[in-house]
């Protein structure tokens, strides 16, 4: 199946329409269901993609292997102290980091567009709705543009760590939550590609490489750099800052590279942070 942006692009210019609105109208025809009900499904995800993002924020949750947990908690707290990121930043960052432990410790979540990468979106949105002061249902076409990105890219390339490294899944999401946030914030569908380009671009070649197999360490650390790339890319977008090289492309330079990526840099962990020292005494510990 190919799906592209170029061909929502043109879409969404013929209908002067938001991408939101033709993926609502695609996904409730392709799942036999109407728009309504498929909203519905989606305000469901949002209460979950919630309670994933705030239950590590007041409690330490610890992964099942006990390697890591805590994480959430501590820049939680951190928020209203003297920092470069400011409490909003500190505030998405511990809420990706909530969703990333929930996972570990084999709670629910929404793989949006991977267990791996689940904190990244969540959080964003989240962020959107405390900045904008926002209602669930209006979240609700962010959810769809998101969405949106996300098919075009696991059509297209992959959002599997295994076979892309991290950029295919923590940069999928950051894309992901990029272009849904430029349309919360009122941007053109071609801002909302642009800013999925940029999230995309920032982290290109980033490897995937978790202690021991776990999806722990630094895959949580990643979901909170993740959400920071959202914002940094949707507001660049947002100032008129324009992608040289359209969507579709970017997606396909993000494939070749993660194809070029040892198996050792692709969720074996082989390499990179995996392999060193301390991390093989970790892996010896806690298998």
């Amino acid at each position: 199946m190919v799906y592209k942006a170029v061909d929502l692009l043109e879409e969404c210019k013929e209908k002067q329409c938001k991408i939101s609105a033709i993926m609502r109208i695609e996904e409730a025809e392709a799942a036999s269901i109407t728009p309504e009900e498929l909203d519905a499904w989606m305000l469901d995800v949002l209460e979950i993609m919630d309670q994933s993002s705030t239950q590590g924020l007041e409690e330490e949750i610890f992964s099942i292997s006990g390697m890591t947990g805590g994480f959430a908690k501590k820049v939680w707290e951190h928020r209203k102290s003297p920092s470069l990121s400011g409490e909003f930043g500190l505030s998405s960052m511990a809420k990706a980091l909530s969703t990333s432990e929930v996972n570990a410790s084999m709670g629910r979540i929404v793989a949006a567009p991977t267990a791996g990468a689940s904190g990244i979106l969540p959080a964003a949105l989240s962020g959107a709705k405390e900045k904008f002061n926002l209602s669930n249902e209006e979240l609700v076409p962010g959810l769809y543009t998101a969405g949106a990105i996300g098919k075009i890219i696991a059509l297209s390339a992959t959002i599997s760590g295994a076979d892309g490294g991290c950029q295919a899944e923590c940069g999928s999401a950051s894309a992901m939550a990029a272009a849904a946030l430029v349309e919360l914030m009122g941007g053109a569908p071609e801002q909302s590609f642009h800013a999925a380009s940029f999230a995309l671009i920032h982290i290109m070649g980033l490897i995937c490489d978790p202690i021991a197999g776990f999806v722990e360490f630094p895959c949580s650390l990643r979901n909170a750099s993740g959400v920071m790339n959202a914002y940094i890319s949707a507001d660049l977008a947002m100032a008129g800052v324009e992608s040289l090289v359209p969507f579709d492309e970017v997606v396909e330079a993000m494939y070749r590279v993660g194809k070029l990526l040892p198996e050792s840099l692709r969720e074996t962990a082989l390499g990179g942070i995996a392999a060193s020292d301390t991390a093989k005494a970790l892996e010896e510990k806690y298998l």
